[in-house]
This record gives structure tokens, sequence and C-alpha cells, in this order.
């Protein structure tokens, strides 16, 4: 029987994950007590559905958990490369950069939403947040473009050939990065929603980067999902510990660039489709909304809430419900997502 050339390499990636599921899993109990002693919980916003206001005080910034085993090994295996041994056949440090400062913005989002210093539960503003969120993906989107090796490819299904975009690929990038980012943000409204959600879609981005053979992003890409594994055990209902916009912001953001780093960024509203629902449950709330007013006098609404669990809520769906079933709809668009690549 003939090996797989490729097939070391993916068993380095699964063990990658399950060294970064280890280490996260060793550290959430203490971190739990670390963020209980310090007071640092969810503040629940008086406009979510009353069911969710025994979620008070729950420990969050829980983020963390799972993004500091993913840059501790990343940051290792970049140092085992810059030694001259190769660990992971290229430098990986562009996914730590985008991981880590989108997750100490969503850090400081968290800390002023924690302090009240907005309301009970709001953050930063939505400008101050968008700025940084602007700056971070255009410093990443110029490196893509500019720097080698030189991102400017899209993969379109149905073609077996790459397109080169040149400089589009810059403004994409950038949409991309701030509307994934606020798409997983929206959807982290729930026991261990977003975690499962963006463990599968990191898992189906690791499987096409795997057939591409970039071992360097397989590799990144199973680390979090282990991690992200681990974070769900105690993030699973009802939930110890939430992700904060800490972890939802870093999701989000380095979702997106691994979508353009695999030139499969056309399939991310495909295999990141729960996020995109929830976004534009909330885009065609509002829109509609201020559309009735200005016709009718009254605004009117598409949904009972937004984001789009909340509407299920309403409509009387406990929560494990949303949370199974979008996680079956996430599952079944993830696969499509990666059959769709390999066409």
């Amino acid at each position: 029987m003939e090996t797989n050339p490729l097939e070391p390499r993916m068993a380095y990636a699964l063990a990658l994950g399950a060294v970064s599921f280890i280490i996260a899993v060793i550290w959430g109990k203490p971190l739990i007590g670390f963020l209980k002693r310090k007071g640092i919980g969810k503040q629940i916003r008086i406009e979510q559905p009353g069911r969710h206001q025994y979620k008070t005080g729950t420990p969050t910034m829980g983020g963390v958990l799972f993004i500091v085993p993913v840059l501790l090994i990343t940051g290792v295996l970049n140092i085992i490369n810059l030694l001259g041994m190769d660990a992971i056949g290229q430098s990986t440090l562009f996914l730590f950069f985008c991981l880590a400062s989108h997750a100490v913005l969503g850090a400081v989002d968290d800390w002023q939403g924690i302090k009240g210093i907005r309301g009970k539960g709001e953050g930063m503003s939505a400008r101050m947040k968008s700025g940084f969120q602007l700056l971070f993906a255009s410093i990443i989107a110029l490196v893509l473009y500019f720097g080698p090796p030189q991102w400017d490819y899209v993969g379109v299904p149905g073609y077996p050939d790459f397109f080169r975009i040149g400089p589009l690929i810059i403004p994409v990038t950038i949409f991309l990065m701030v509307a994934m980012s606020n798409a997983v943000n929206l959807a982290d409204g729930l026991d261990s929603l977003a975690g499962s959600t963006s463990m599968i879609a990191f898992a189906c981005y690791g499987t096409i980067a795997y057939l591409q053979n970039q071992v360097y992003l397989t590799a990144f890409c199973f680390t979090l999902v282990g991690a992200l594994m681990a974070f769900l055990w105690f993030n699973a209902y009802p939930a110890q510990l939430f992700m904060g916009d800490t972890g939802s912001l870093a999701l989000g953001a380095t979702l997106a660039l691994v979508a353009v780093m695999t030139g499969q960024w056309l399939l991310l509203p495909v295999i990141g489709l729960i996020f995109v629902a929830e976004a534009l449950s909330v885009t065609l709330q509002v829109s509609y909304f201020k559309l009735t007013r200005r016709m009718y006098g009254e605004g009117r609404r598409l949904f009972k809430m937004t984001p789009l669990h909340h509407h299920f809520e309403l409509l009387g769906w406990s929560e494990m419900q949303i949370k199974e079933r979008f996680w079956l709809i996430s599952l079944l668009a993830g696969m499509l997502g990666v059959a769709l690549a390999l066409i």
C-alpha cells in the first residue's frame, strides 16, 4: 500500500490540536477561579431575553483560555523555525498578530463593559472599536499584498486554477476581517454557540489548507480547533465561562484571514453560514425598522429580536435546541464548503 506523503503532516496538525486541548483544559479551572476572584463577570443587557438574566456574573473574557495556548504553541513553533529547524514549513507570525491584536482589542472592550463605563454591559464605543478593527485589518491586508508571499488570489468553485485579483485583495481582506469579527461577536449569545461553530469553520479551512499542502496553515487551524474544544468543555450549557469579545473578535478576524490565505474566501459565507445569518438578521432588522418608520411613521420588525438566535428563543425554542440545530446547520454548511473547494 502506497503512503500518502501528506498524511504525516495531517497527523502533525492533529497532534498539535491535542496538545493545545490538554494545555487549555488543564488551566481552565484555575482561570475560572481567577476571573471569579477578580469579579470579571458578564453583565447582561436589559434588552436581552429575560431567561438570560441568571447568567449575570458568569466569568467572561474566557477567550484567553483558548487564545493563550494557541499563541504559545504558535510562538514556540516560529522560534524553532527561526533557529533553522523546519517545524511548520513557513512562518505563522502573521496569524499570531491577527489573533493577538484582536484579542487585546476584545479584552479592552470586555473590561470597559464589566466596569460599566458606558452603561451596564456596554464596552467601548462602536466608533472606537471599529477604528481599531479597520486599523488592524488594513495592516494585515497591506502585508498580505505587498509582502512575500503575495496572497492576492481567489478560487472559484468549478475552476481548477486560482485567479489573481491584484490590489483588490486589500479592500476584500479588510471587509472580510471586520465583517466576520463582528459576525462571530453577534453569534456569541448562547452557551457554546460561537465556540462550536467556530471550531467547525476552522476545521473545514484546516482541511482545505491540508489539501493545498499548506502545512503551516493546517497546523495553526487544528491547534485552534483543539483549544476551542477545551473551551467548550467549560462553555457547555450551563456555561461556567464566556469567551467575551476577547474571544469572538479574535476568532472572526482570524477565520477571515485564514480564508484569504487559502484563496477560498468566496466560500466563507458558506462555511461561516451561521455567522452570516446572525449578522444579516441584525442588518435586515435595523434597515426594515428605519424604512417602515419613514413610510408609516412607526418602525416595524422582521424578527422578534436579533441576532437571529434570540428570535428563536422568543418563538419558544430552548437554548439547547437552538445551539444544537445551529451546530448541525454549521456542520452541514462546512461539509458543503469543503466539497465546493474540491470541485
